[in-house]
């Protein structure tokens, strides 16, 4: 068990206050640490995305040098105030905000920057920080406050096995979220050459679509108009509806007065809107903040879901989507969509994706707006040929598949790192990366990785 000491913050670093900066100042110059920056990262990112034309005399003043830590100063909310962000490295010639302030080291070995920002953002220490804050018509801090605050740390050398360990994984969650952005940007583009622009692959010589075929529309594919939807679809397409390619399952609510209708066990996932938005940034879920027993499935009438089904919410708000990793209900915020015979989850996911706009302006309600199945059901799509929906799930399905795993390995690390700090952090455990099992190359130190990664999936018109 890793020795504890306490020290006083304002021992450890000096606080200062960043530039007072003007409108015609900002967008051009030199690198600046805005405010968004540092709430949205824990790290500072490697180039700064905003620009401050600052003078040689406070680019001195407000420089940023490898172990400063920022820190959101003022805010409307308590949740968004003391929100931290480290630099690991120096940055020539950068500034940062005025609605920022910059903690600078005093001493030396001490604290190790990787895990500050670990330190700074754990729940303890935000309780201690909203405690702490100055409440008025907006949530501030100040040197004042950090004149009685502790830091509570283990040894220097703990500090740099455990900000080490961390960061890979960070690192390693980083990495992983860039590749699914780079696999999800190419699995829309190919649905949208394919379904959109018509530009799906087709030997004409044979007459059928075919992978290595030509681009149809742009190569004289024989086009028809069509008065459902008001423009031209391939020949030998059809129009259908959402119903065409999917069953359309609504959810329900048990009573919550019944405490016997949910358990805190792992049962029958429920899924609600509030678990999507906080999903957000993810295209597959597997279970929501409740599950729901037998007898509340019975109660409420629920729709058990298979594996692979798009959950569309289409009340407050319309339009988060997501994909099922198994059986699942919802409650009566979702129109949820099953998959029948010939239909992929992967074209289905893109088609209802597609059509959000749409779906949003049929939408009604007084309260809130609200999209019914019998609307949907009315929504007007093109039904592709059998032999262009073959071609196209040989291609998008392992990109899902790779998608799906990537984010399932980020929700593994996430909750080791979650389940680990709090206990790292006080001492309780001492842990190193060999007792993990998280080899370097696992934690994905390299970010050339990206491309090897989605080499495998690239396609061109």
């Amino acid at each position: 068990m890793s020795k504890l000491k306490t020290y006083k913050f304002s021992d450890l670093y000096e606080m200062s206050s960043g530039i007072s900066s003007k409108p015609e100042q900002a967008g051009h110059g030199s690198p600046f640490v805005s405010f968004s920056t540092v709430f949205n990262n824990q790290f500072l990112p490697d180039e700064l995305p905003d620009l401050m034309d600052t003078s040689a005399k406070e680019k001195n003043t407000y420089s940023i040098k490898e172990g400063d830590i920022f820190l959101t100063r003022t805010s409307e909310t308590l949740d968004e105030l003391g929100m931290s962000c480290v630099a690991v490295k120096d940055y020539p010639e950068a500034s940062y905000s005025g609605f920022l302030k910059r903690l600078r080291p005093t001493q030396t070995n001490i604290t190790y920057p990787k895990f500050m920002a670990f330190y700074l953002r754990s729940y303890l220490f935000r309780k201690t920080m909203n405690n702490n804050a100055i409440m008025t018509l907006r949530a501030s801090l100040n040197e004042q406050i950090f004149s009685y605050l502790d830091l509570v740390l283990p040894s220097y050398e703990e500090q740099v096995k455990i900000g080490d360990l961390f960061f890979k994984i960070s690192k390693k969650i980083k990495v992983n979220n860039k590749i699914n952005a780079e696999l999800e940007a190419m699995a829309k583009l190919i649905y949208d050459y394919w379904f959109v622009q018509f530009d799906f692959p087709f030997d004409f010589a044979q007459g059928k679509p075919d992978p290595k075929g030509k681009p149809y529309k742009s190569s004289g594919g024989k086009m028809v108009y069509n008065k459902e939807l008001k423009r031209e679809i391939p020949e030998g397409w059809e129009v259908g509806t959402f119903e065409t390619i999917a069953t359309i399952i609504g959810g329900s609510t048990p009573s919550k007065a019944k405490s016997e209708n949910f358990t805190s066990n792992r049962y029958m996932s429920w899924i609600t809107p509030k678990d999507l938005s906080l999903n957000k940034g993810n295209k597959f879920i597997t279970r929501g903040e409740w599950d729901v027993t037998d007898l509340g499935i019975k109660n409420a009438s629920l729709k058990i879901m298979p594996k692979e089904t798009v959950l569309l919410s289409s009340r407050a708000p319309i339009g988060y989507l997501a994909i099922s990793r198994e059986e699942v209900t919802t409650n009566q915020g979702f129109k949820s969509f099953v998959p029948k015979e010939n239909y992929s989850t992967e074209f289905i996911f893109y088609c209802v994706k597609n059509q959000i706009p749409k779906i949003e302006a049929c939408s009604s309600g007084s309260t809130f707006k609200e999209v019914s199945a019998s609307t949907l059901k009315t929504i007007n799509i093109s039904i592709p040929d059998k032999g262009v929906l073959e071609n196209y799930n040989n291609i998008s399905k392992p990109i899902f598949k790779k998608q799906n795993l990537l984010e399932q390995e980020n929700q593994k690390l996430s909750e080791l790192r979650d389940w680990l700090l709090p206990m790292l952090m006080n001492g309780q455990v001492t842990v190193s990366n060999d007792e993990l099992g998280l080899t370097n190359a696992e934690l994905g130190n390299d970010l050339g990785m990206v491309a090897e990664e989605t080499q495998e999936y690239k396609y061109t018109k």
